[in-house]
This record gives C-alpha cells, sequence and structure tokens, in this order.
C-alpha cells in the first residue's frame, strides 16, 4: 500500500482545512443557538438537525482534509471514496442540516431571483453530473490534478453543482419545494443513470485511464500540492522499496469505480425509500379511528359491512 510512515502530521491531517472546519461548525451552532436571538424570524433547530449539518462538516473534512485526502493522490480507489464522502453524503447532509430562515438572507440578495433556474430539477440534474463525467475524462483529470488553482476551483464547484443536484430532494425551503411524489423518485433515479456512463468507463476500461496514478512525473506533480517533500524524494516513493501501490493501477482504477457506485445506489437507494414513505404517508393520512382513509383491505370491508348491519 501506499506507505504514509513518511508524511508528516501536517501532511496527513491538513491543520488550516481541520481549523476552517472546527470554526464553520462553531459558527453554525453560534447562529443556530444564542446567536439565533439576533436574526429576525429565527426559529429554533432541533438537535437532530444540528447533527445532521455537522456529519456534513465531518464527512467533508474526511474528504478534503483527512489522510483520504492524500491517499486520494496516490490510489484512485481513495480518490472515489473521496468524492463520495463529499458530493454523495457530506452535500445532502448540510442541507438537511440547514434551516429555512438560515437561506432568507440569501434570496434577498440583488440578481437573486435572476439565478433562480440554477434550482430547476433538469438544471441540477445536469449541471452536477456533467461536471462530475467532465472531471473524469483522463485528460481533463490529469491536468486538473496537476494545476493547484484550477484543482481547488473545480473542487468548489463540483460542491456547488452538488448541492444543487441534492436541492430539489432535500429542500430546506418549503416555498421552492416544488418536486414531490414520483417526481422526485423519478428525480432520484434520472442522477443515478446520469452518473452510470461515468462510472462504467472507469470499471470496464481495458487499461489505466489515469497519468496521475501512473506517471511517475505527473503523480509527484500533483502529490507535490499536499506534501512538503521534494519532487526526488517523491519519486523515489513512487518507485522505491517502500513503492506506495496497494494493487495494479488497472485493478485500483477499477476498484474505485465499483466503490463510488455502490456508495451512491446505497445512499440513493436509503433517500428514495425514505421520500417513498413520505409519498404513501401523504397519500394514505391515518384516520381519527386509527385505520387508513385509503384502505382496500377484507378487513376493512369487514368493517364497513359491521357498521352498517342494523342493531338486533
Amino acid at each position: 500500500m501506499f506507505g504514509l510512515v513518511g508524511f508528516d502530521w501536517a501532511s496527513l491531517w491538513s491543520p488550516v482545512t481541520l481549523l476552517l472546519f472546527v470554526a464553520a461548525g462553531a459558527g453554525y451552532l453560534y447562529v443556530t443557538g444564542p446567536g439565533r436571538a439576533r436574526i429576525p424570524g429565527a426559529e429554533p433547530v432541533p438537535a437532530v438537525k444540528k447533527a445532521w449539518f455537522l456529519g456534513g462538516l465531518f464527512f467533508l473534512y474526511a474528504a478534503f482534509g483527512s489522510p483520504i485526502d492524500l491517499l486520494g493522490h496516490m490510489m484512485f480507489t481513495f480518490h472515489m471514496l473521496g468524492m463520495s464522502f463529499a458530493y454523495i453524503i457530506a452535500a445532502p447532509m448540510l442541507l438537511a442540516g440547514t434551516p429555512e430562515w438560515f437561506l432568507r438572507p440569501i434570496a434577498r440578495l440583488p440578481g437573486a431571483r435572476g439565478l433562480k433556474f440554477l434550482i430547476n430539477p433538469i438544471v441540477t440534474l445536469l449541471l452536477f453530473n456533467m461536471a462530475f463525467s467532465i472531471y473524469h475524462v483522463p485528460t481533463v483529470h490529469d491536468y486538473v490534478m496537476t494545476n493547484f488553482a484550477l484543482h481547488t476551483a473545480y473542487y468548489v464547484l463540483l460542491m456547488i453543482t452538488a448541492l444543487l443536484m441534492w436541492f430539489p430532494v432535500i429542500c430546506p425551503v418549503s416555498t421552492i419545494d416544488k418536486l414531490e411524489g414520483f417526481k422526485k423518485m423519478g428525480y432520484i433515479f434520472a442522477n443515478s443513470v446520469l452518473l452510470m456512463p461515468a462510472c462504467a468507463l472507469i470499471i470496464f476500461s481495458g487499461s489505466p485511464m489515469y497519468g496521475t496514478y501512473t506517471d511517475p512525473m505527473l503523480w509527484a506533480t500533483a502529490m507535490g500540492y499536499c506534501v512538503p517533500q521534494g519532487a526526488t524524494v517523491l519519486l523515489e516513493m513512487f518507485s522505491g522499496p517502500q513503492s506506495l501501490a496497494w494493487m495494479p493501477p488497472l485493478e485500483d482504477q477499477k476498484l474505485g469505480g465499483v466503490l463510488m457506485k455502490l456508495i451512491q445506489e446505497t445512499v440513493y437507494g436509503s433517500i428514495l425509500v425514505y421520500v417513498f414513505r413520505q409519498w404513501y404517508r401523504r397519500e394514505n393520512p391515518k384516520r381519527d379511528d386509527g385505520g387508513d382513509s385509503l384502505d382496500p383491505t377484507p378487513a376493512y370491508f369487514e368493517r364497513l359491512a359491521a357498521q352498517s348491519e342494523p342493531a338486533k
């Protein structure tokens, strides 16, 4: 495996990134706690909602600040694990933990109405899946990975498009939560389908696709943005006796694609079941006597017959 013995604590845990996420979590807890009294219209935020948001920050830090981020520059499997943590798991958790009143100031910003098209389900459906698929075109991926500023900008773009993609499903604003029932289920299914070609290309490729995991110079360039070691030391890590690979590059690539698809399908499937249950409950509300308003079972008709029989 890629050995992490030669890397210091700062390279493994990104203390600056850690401080940023701790500050973000503390700021969220203050605004939704003691600071809420200073915000007009702010309402109490349930503990479970706070847990969702803090959990989202945790997964986001795991993707971009923990050893997973460093390993993601060494093995494609960890790269896809980080992608899954950030865009498939953290993004919906952050939205689930965002109170509605938190977003009201954004809606009042100049030009906000003109950007309303960005939360159109068709637009959000296409934006993330296109951005994700384009990023994993080999030439694009290698270029982005070896250019630090572009790498950072593209990851921010992916995060924005991921939040927009999840917005119609986990909409924090009740007044614009228009996607319901089968439409929301269809939207989730469509997201799963649109991500499939990129994963299939990665999984079924007959050869390694990405130079940043096979070319020592490209790898050293990408790694140089993450760790303080010089290029000579990095090249020795790539090909020396403590060489950094668990498995051949092609198997690593295939495992990464499979892992991404499994996590995606697990999360999408879980949310699909939740959305279906919510829709079913709305369509079949409970009666005051404990029965369902729409109950086509034999027991329902037996109750009706018993109620209609004349008293003896």
